[in-house]
C-alpha cells in the first residue's frame, strides 16, 4: 500500500468520475498494489475478500496484457516509420519523373519520327450523275 502525490491525486479524480469527491480532500489517497491487495484478501480471509481479490488479480493481469499490446504496437508503428520515410524519398522522385513525362516538350526540339515538308496533294475526285459544280 502507498500513499499517491498530489499529482497522481489530480490524475485519478480527472479519470475516474465516482472519485470526484477527491476533488476537494485535503489529505491524498492510498493505493494497493497487485501483491498488496492479494495480502490483505489473505489477512481478511472472508469469502468477499477472496473474491474481491480474484477480480483485482485478473483486473492487473488484464492492464499488462494491454500494456504488453501497446508496447507491441509502438514497435510495430516505429517500424512502419522507418519505412515510410524512405518510401518517402521513392515516391518524391517518382513524381518528379512522372511529372517530367507530362511536361510539354521544349519549343526548339526536334520531333522524332519521319516529318512530310511538302503540302497535302489535292486528290482529283470525278463528279457523280446529277452533280453540279
Amino acid at each position: 500500500m502507498f500513499q499517491l502525490t498530489a499529482a497522481e491525486k489530480t490524475e485519478v479524480v480527472a479519470k475516474c468520475d465516482h472519485l470526484a469527491k477527491l476533488k476537494y480532500s485535503s489529505t491524498h489517497p492510498y493505493a494497493f498494489t497487485e501483491h498488496g491487495a492479494i495480502m490483505l484478501a489473505a489477512v481478511l480471509n472472508t469469502p468477499r475478500a477472496i473474491e474481491v481479490s480474484v477480480f483485482v488479480v485478473r483486473a492487473f493481469v488484464r492492464v499488462r496484457e494491454i500494456l504488453t499490446r501497446h508496447r507491441s504496437l509502438a514497435s510495430k508503428l516505429a517500424e512502419l516509420e522507418s519505412r515510410i520515410e524512405t518510401h518517402d524519398e521513392a515516391i518524391r522522385s517518382l513524381v518528379s519523373a512522372i511529372r517530367q513525362l507530362m511536361a510539354p516538350p521544349a519549343a526548339g526540339q526536334k520531333k522524332i519520327g519521319f516529318q512530310l515538308k511538302e503540302k497535302s496533294a489535292a486528290y482529283r475526285r470525278e463528279k457523280r450523275y446529277g452533280e453540279s459544280e
